[in-house]
């Protein structure tokens, strides 16, 4: 006996973006998008006598699977450097301001030069008058000498001068080496770009005092061209183990919902992070930003292809998870052996037979799977509907003819 019902409502279904060929035909999902199941259609199909349970079914169907992993990064600059100052003084002129482009070696600030003058000033006169007494000393050196041949002095007073003499032979070089510390200081006044980019902070106005300490302050960040960008993606370990360089990526942000990004895996950082007991590792994606859309500072949601089964047989996943009968469990023995699982198909009388399948890649929503006597149009229980009660939904109850996690079943983004 077969009962026939309207084909029910579409069922939502939050997750992440996956995509599904089937016959020929591309269908995508995105987060909390409609669920579209394989087959042609769900009907609900009773066992032999007017008492035994329905069974909502759909077909299995031949189609592309993509599994991906999903997580949320932040995008970048590939480089960023901060500029700030290696003298104290008042800022006395600003040449940028935010989102400049500016070049390598161009002048971006001024600090008021007058104290360096000043101290360039000092630390010559300082030399001046080291040289002065080091002419001096040596004068005295060389008379002593002479007095020294003639017998006139004690070689202890020829000792005496020549060691004033190399304290003021140090006493010049000391001063010239102010005088270069003087005149680097001078320079300092003028802030220079140390890179080609662009200007993403300014933190000072003309007029500001700015003291230059241990820790430099930062005046500007200079991004480097953002043509080129990079995503650090906060990646669970559980499934770190499936993220790989040069994996490819596609990725969302809030300001641009209706697009779709792509980019690559470029490095998998080995540091992990633990934030409340969570371990996780950074995934760096590099990006093409050419249209210029993509700005510092955006969330990502990105998603990693993890695998691509093409032209294979696939099953709602819910054909993966029905909650079997007494009268079904019967009919089959659990295996616990990895990649392993049922699926129950109806025979010609209506009755619920297991089929042992080898699961494979899963997007999610739908799942590769291998088996004997299964084939495209074969119709899957996806749910059971006892005599006088609504159909059941899968449960996330332990099924005990599902798929172990791990082995031949990947992980679903």
């Amino acid at each position: 006996m077969t009962l026939n019902f309207a084909r029910p409502a579409p069922v939502a279904c939050v997750g992440t973006i996956h995509e599904v060929e089937l016959n020929g035909t591309k269908i995508t999902a995105a987060a909390a998008g409609v669920a579209i199941l394989a087959g042609t259609g769900w009907f609900y199909s009773r066992a032999d006598g007017s008492e035994g349970p329905a069974f909502r079914t759909a077909a299995i169907e031949r189609g592309n699977v993509r599994s991906t992993v999903s997580a949320t990064g932040t995008l970048g600059a590939v480089q960023t450097i901060q500029v700030g100052t290696q003298v104290s003084g008042q800022v006395a002129a600003i040449y940028v301001d935010y989102n400049d482009r500016v070049r390598r070696g161009q002048l971006l600030a001024r600090i008021d030069p007058r104290l360096q003058d000043q101290a360039v000033e000092d630390a010559r006169a300082q030399l001046e008058r080291a040289e002065a007494t080091m002419a001096q000393a040596d004068s005295d050196h060389a008379r002593g000498r002479k007095l020294f041949d003639a017998n006139a002095i004690t070689a202890s007073e020829l000792s005496t001068l020549e060691s004033n003499l190399a304290v003021e032979k140090a006493g010049v070089k000391s001063a010239r080496i102010a005088l270069d510390r003087a005149r680097q200081n001078l320079a300092y006044t003028d802030i220079h770009a140390p890179i080609a980019g662009v200007i993403v902070e300014r933190n000072v106005d003309v007029g500001q005092t700015v003291a230059a300490s241990f820790a430099a302050p930062q005046l500007f960040l200079i991004a480097n061209d953002l043509a080129d960008m990079r995503i650090l993606v906060s990646v669970d370990e559980s499934d770190i183990g499936a993220i790989r360089p040069g994996q490819p990526v596609q990725f969302t942000v809030q300001a641009y919902p209706g697009d779709v990004f792509t980019g690559s895996v470029q490095q998998v950082r080995l540091q992990s992070k633990t934030q409340d007991n969570v371990v996780s590792y950074t995934a760096v994606v590099a990006v093409k930003n050419r249209t210029g859309k993509l700005l510092p500072g955006m969330t990502a949601t990105v998603h990693f292809l993890t695998g691509h089964a093409e032209n294979v047989l696939v099953v709602p996943n819910a054909a993966l998870r029905v909650r079997p009968t007494p009268a079904m469990l019967a009919r089959a023995t659990p295996d616990e052996r990895p990649g392993s699982a049922i699926v129950w198909t109806l025979d010609d009388r209506g009755n619920p037979a297991p089929v042992r399948v080898h699961t494979g890649l899963s997007d999610g929503r739908n799942t590769e799977i291998e088996g004997a006597n299964l084939r495209e149009g074969t119709k899957v229980v996806i749910g059971v509907m006892e005599s006088g009660d609504a159909a059941s939904e899968p449960s996330s109850s332990k099924n005990p003819f599902q798929a172990p996690r791990g082995g031949g079943s990947d992980r679903g983004g």
